[in-house]
């Protein structure tokens, strides 16, 4: 029989080179993660008070063997993004012998594949995980656990954000519904929580927001809902009046950021009652300026209204819009790059989340492109800066590719003077700055001094300076803010000038082995000939082989460490490629001469 003393819960470490991580930007404000594993402290919540729980984050610490042997049981959620951390994981518990337990988006879809987990608790746990644990005690603990009907959250626990490092991350994470009521044909969300936006009881949230109250937190906390307005009703008649109230009496503790359709711009009473409640964040999926693309993905919502006029009117109610945006639809004509550089400038959104569409498994999408036989393989989960599709474009691929470089190295361009102008028009849009604007304390001033110390003497470090003068002048109520965008800044500029720097790189590994092989191919002909100048080729192409990859491999020691790994391993690849054909052309090439 089992006995359940220790649980580890374990959440698997991001990649550090994506924009979502905003790993560049931490630093400077001292933190580690951007935000805590929701997921996690939301299941510890559900275990006995005789269990003893330990919280690993692999994002802000190293996991210890000492702790999974320390643990009867280890539980591990994980996105697909997460994937290769989660493989590692689950290999040192599995040399070490201690069971795995997982859930999250990347196990439910692909549990039939992943290999070493002990037992795997699927789809919204609530009302299984007891389940679960029971039969683990009695040593009777199944396989899988399937995903059970969607469940009503008037039974959700307050998370253990005790179990957290507050000091670690940059935000803390409250959940209020899920669901979308939207069909998006790429999109997961409505496949796996439903079309009908089910949310948790007005006093579940606003208990949480006094746990998160009394253990110190202040600052900024995401409602991490896939559409926090799923449920308009919900929303404005009963959460937001009592987070307004809450906040009121707690003088203002919090910030609030969160993801919405836009059609929240069509409801003046939702947008004032969010500001009132201290929203100055939210993230809108605006995907593409193509009409032709929006039908075709079912994103109906975006095309009953002016977009722009939307961005603007919920800019100028005090909250800066952060979009998603979306290339490579099978509508997507050859200026749809232009139009979305020309976009996200006109309407100011400094944070552009821009990615290559993908198909994820369970999508609509993902089912119509296999049976068009157009599958490639399975997503990588990251959907900004990869330079890969998992399926056959209807754009030729290199042509979409060259295309999405263009737009990234436009809008976080190498001096950063259109990431800047898009954070001018931000700063001066905003016009209900109630809580867009914070007062200057101590620890800003150390965040200013160390943007200072690192940004000023960077490729941008002119516009950087510009930037802050201007708006320590005209938007002086708004500077923390600017400083804020500043770092961020940081972050999007470090990602896309070395995600170029690896595809220039990339491309000139291709040329060479290309060119190469094509020399050879040559050179090999004429020794068919006996050809004495084409034996003497051989020291000249040696020669020519070793300093072209000597000149690449400077390049790539050029590029950041946490972004080398697989460029290097192209590299190796053509080297020893390279290394073979020449041996090869060099013995036919003996054989000749003597």
């Amino acid at each position: 029989m089992s006995k359940l003393r220790n649980a580890l819960l374990v959440y698997p470490e991001f990649p550090k080179n994506t924009y979502w991580s905003f790993n560049y930007a931490l630093p400077m404000v001292n933190k580690r993660s951007s935000m805590p594993p929701l997921s996690l402290v939301t299941i510890a919540a559900l275990f006995p008070s005789s269990c003893r729980l330990k919280l690993v984050d692999l994002n802000i610490e190293p996991l210890k063997k000492e702790d999974v042997t320390w643990a009867d049981v280890v539980f591990i959620s994980s996105m697909i993004v997460q994937k290769d951390s989660f493989n590692e994981i689950v290999k040192l518990c599995n040399n070490l012998n201690t069971p795995v337990a997982a859930g999250g988006p990347y196990p439910m879809t692909n549990c039939e594949d992943i290999l070493g987990v002990d037992h795997f608790i699927l789809g919204e746990v609530e009302e299984t995980f007891s389940g679960f644990l029971t039969d683990f005690q009695k040593g009777t603990a199944k396989h899988i656990y399937p995903a059970p009907s969607r469940p009503h959250l008037k039974n959700t626990v307050t998370p253990r954000f005790d179990l957290l490092d507050l000091s670690a991350y940059g935000c803390m994470s409250v959940q209020y519904s899920r669901g979308c009521p939207f069909n998006c044909e790429f999109c997961d969300i409505w496949i796996i929580y439903g079309n009908r936006c089910r949310v948790k009881p007005t006093e579940k949230v606003i208990a949480e927001m006094d746990s998160l109250y009394r253990i110190g937190w202040r600052g900024p906390v995401f409602m991490v809902d896939d559409n926090f307005i799923g449920n308009k009703r919900k929303v404005k008649q009963e959460l937001l009046p009592a987070l307004i109230d809450w906040q009121q009496s707690h003088g203002y503790p919090f910030n609030f950021f969160t993801e919405a359709s836009i059609n929240l711009a069509d409801d003046d009473e939702l947008i004032q009652s969010m500001q009132q409640a201290g929203f100055n964040e939210v993230f809108i999926g605006i995907e593409t300026p193509s009409m032709e693309s929006l039908k075709e993905t079912g994103k109906t919502q975006n095309m009953k209204t002016d977009m722009s006029l939307a961005i603007d009117k919920i800019q100028r109610n005090g909250m800066e819009v952060m979009a998603g945006f979306i290339l490579g639809f099978d509508s997507d004509a050859e200026n749809i790059f232009d139009r979305q550089i020309e976009f996200i400038q006109q309407n100011a959104i400094p944070k552009a989340m821009v990615g290559l569409l993908n198909a994820l498994p369970g999508t609509k999408l993902y089912e119509r492109l296999e049976r068009e036989g157009r599958i490639l393989g399975t997503s990588t989960g990251n959907n900004t800066h990869c330079m890969e599709t998992n399926f056959v474009t209807r754009m030729d691929s290199e042509k979409l590719k060259e295309g999405y470089k263009k737009v990234l190295g436009s809008i976080y361009d190498s001096n950063l003077r259109n990431y800047f102008a898009r954070c001018n028009k931000l700063l001066d849009n905003i016009e209900n700055a109630t809580h867009f604007r914070r007062k200057v304390c101590f620890s800003d001033l150390r965040i200013l001094f160390r943007s200072f110390r690192i940004q000023t003497f960077t490729p941008y470090g002119s516009q950087y300076l510009k930037f802050l003068i201007r708006n320590a002048i005209k938007n002086t109520g708004k500077f923390s803010e600017a400083v804020r965008m500043t770092i961020q800044g940081h972050h999007f500029h470090t990602i896309t000038q070395e995600m170029l720097k690896i595809e220039k790189v990339d491309s000139l590994l291709d040329e060479s082995y290309n060119f190469f092989r094509e020399r050879i191919s040559r050179y090999s002909g004429q020794l068919k000939n006996n050809s004495i100048g084409a034996v003497r080729s051989v020291s000249q192409l040696w020669d020519e082989k070793v300093k072209t990859m000597n000149d690449l491999k400077k390049k790539i020691d050029r590029i950041h460490e946490d972004f080398r790994g697989d460029i290097l391993a192209k590299y190796a690849d053509v080297s020893e490629k390279l290394k073979t054909l020449l041996e090869s052309y060099e013995n036919h090439s003996d054989m000749i001469s003597h």
